[in-house]
C-alpha cells in the first residue's frame, strides 16, 4: 500500500499554494465583510482550481478527486472564514454532475463556463421543512410540452446572490411523481430566474446564504439532469463526492490554526519557561497533531474511493466529514485557549474561522447525525 503522493500532486500543491498566497491572501481578511472577488475566481479558474475535476472537453483542468481534495485543503489555509472554501467545493462536485448525468446541451450551455469562472454552479435541496430528509421535498415539478414548471421553496442554499450577479444557478431538486426516493427529479435552475432573499449567517459570510422562491419557475426541459425521477440518486453521488471537498478543507483549516497554536507556544513564556515545556500543552498539541493525521488519511482514502468509482464511497466519505469539522473546532478551541486572551480577539484571526467552521457542524453537504447514519446502515447491513 502506497501513502505517497506523485509529482503531479505535490507539484499542482505547491503551484496552488503559491497562487493562493499571492492572489487570495492580502485579500483573505476582508472576505467576510465584502465577499469573495469575482476577478479572483476569474484568476483561479485560468490556473485551474475552479471545477477543476471537469474534463478537458470543457477546458476543465481533468485532475482527479485526490487532487481537488489537495486543493480544499490548500484554499481553506488562506481564507480560513472558509467562505472561498464553500465556493470551491460547490463548483466542483455540481459542475461533475452535470457532465456525467447531463446532456450534451446542458454541458455545451454550461460547462465551459464554469471551468472559466463566468458561472457559479451550486445545489438546491434544503427546504424550510428541513435539509437532511432529502426524499421529502416539498417543491414540485410538471412537464408541459418542452418546458419545467416548479413551484416551491428553498431554504440556507449557498451562492445564490454569486450565481443571481455574475451568472450560472442551482441543481434543484423537486418532486415529479411519487413519494420517498423515488419521483424526484434534478434540473439545473438559473438564478436569474428566481425571486432570491439573502439570510445573514453568523460565519463565512463571504459567500450568500438565500432563500430561492419558485413561484411558476420555468426552464427548458433540456435543463433535466439525467431521467425524470431519478435525482434523490444523482444527489446522492453529488453529496457524496462534495463531503470530500468538506473534510479536506477542514483538515487544511485545522493544519493552519494548530500549525499558529504551536508556533506559538514555541516562543511563548509563563513562569520562566515556555509554554511548550508545559506537559499540558505539549502533550495536547501531540495528540491534535496525530488526531488531523488520522483525519488527513481518513479523507485521502474517500477521494481515492471516489477516484475508483468503488461502492465504497459513501461511507468512507461520510466518516470524512464526520470526523474532519469537529476536530477543526476542536483544534480551535485548543488554540484560543494556548493564546490566552489574544485568541478572544479579531487580531488573533481564529475566531472567524471558529465562525467558519460551524457551517460544516451544523449542516453543509449532510448534517453530522446523517453520517452516523450512513455508517450505521453499512455496519449493520
Amino acid at each position: 500500500m502506497d501513502f505517497s503522493f506523485t509529482e503531479e500532486d505535490l507539484e499542482i500543491r505547491k503551484n496552488v499554494s503559491e497562487f493562493l498566497q499571492r492572489e487570495l491572501g492580502p485579500i483573505s481578511k476582508n472576505i467576510d465583510n465584502s465577499g469573495i472577488p469575482h476577478d479572483f475566481i476569474l484568476k483561479a479558474a485560468s490556473q485551474g482550481i475552479i471545477a477543476p475535476v471537469v474534463s478537458s472537453k470543457y477546458n476543465g483542468s481533468n485532475l482527479t478527486f485526490l487532487q481537488s481534495a489537495i486543493i480544499a485543503e490548500e484554499i481553506s489555509k488562506v481564507d480560513t472564514s472558509m467562505a472561498t472554501s464553500v465556493y470551491f467545493l460547490l463548483d466542483n462536485a455540481w459542475p461533475y454532475i452535470i457532465e456525467k448525468y447531463g446532456n450534451d446541451s446542458i454541458k455545451d450551455e454550461l460547462l465551459y463556463d464554469v471551468t472559466s469562472g463566468k458561472k457559479f454552479i451550486g445545489v438546491a435541496s434544503t427546504e424550510p421543512s428541513g435539509g437532511s430528509d432529502v426524499a421529502g421535498i416539498k417543491t414540485s415539478g410538471r412537464v408541459e410540452k418542452n418546458r419545467v414548471i416548479i413551484n416551491g421553496q428553498k431554504m440556507y442554499i449557498s451562492g445564490g446572490m454569486e450565481a443571481y450577479k455574475y451568472g450560472g444557478g442551482h441543481l434543484t431538486l423537486f418532486r415529479t411523481s411519487g413519494t420517498g426516493h423515488s419521483g424526484i427529479t434534478m434540473a439545473y435552475v438559473p438564478a436569474s430566474a428566481l425571486k432570491i432573499e439573502k439570510i445573514e449567517n453568523m460565519g463565512r459570510m463571504g459567500i450568500s446564504t438565500c432563500i430561492m422562491y419558485y413561484e411558476n419557475t420555468e426552464i427548458p426541459d433540456y435543463y433535466i439532469i439525467g431521467d425524470m425521477n431519478r435525482g434523490f440518486y444523482y444527489s446522492m453521488d453529488g453529496f457524496n463526492h462534495a463531503r470530500i471537498a468538506v473534510a479536506a478543507a477542514c483538515n487544511g483549516l485545522s493544519e493552519k490554526i494548530l500549525d499558529l497554536g504551536i508556533d506559538y507556544i514555541k516562543n511563548r513564556s509563563a513562569f520562566g519557561k515556555k509554554l511548550m515545556d508545559f506537559q499540558s500543552i505539549s502533550f495536547e498539541a501531540a495528540e491534535l497533531r496525530t488526531e488531523l493525521e488520522m483525519t488527513k488519511l481518513l479523507t485521502y482514502k474517500a477521494a481515492y474511493l471516489a477516484d475508483k468509482n468503488s461502492d465504497e464511497l459513501p461511507v468512507y466519505s461520510a466518516m470524512a466529514k464526520l470526523r474532519a469539522p469537529q476536530l477543526a473546532l476542536k483544534i480551535l478551541k485548543s488554540v484560543m485557549m494556548w493564546y490566552g486572551a489574544y485568541g478572544y480577539t479579531k487580531d488573533a484571526g481564529l475566531e472567524r474561522a471558529a465562525r467558519g467552521i460551524y457551517s460544516y457542524l451544523v449542516g453543509a453537504e449532510g448534517a453530522l447525525n446523517i453520517m452516523k447514519l450512513i455508517i450505521s446502515k453499512r455496519i449493520f447491513s
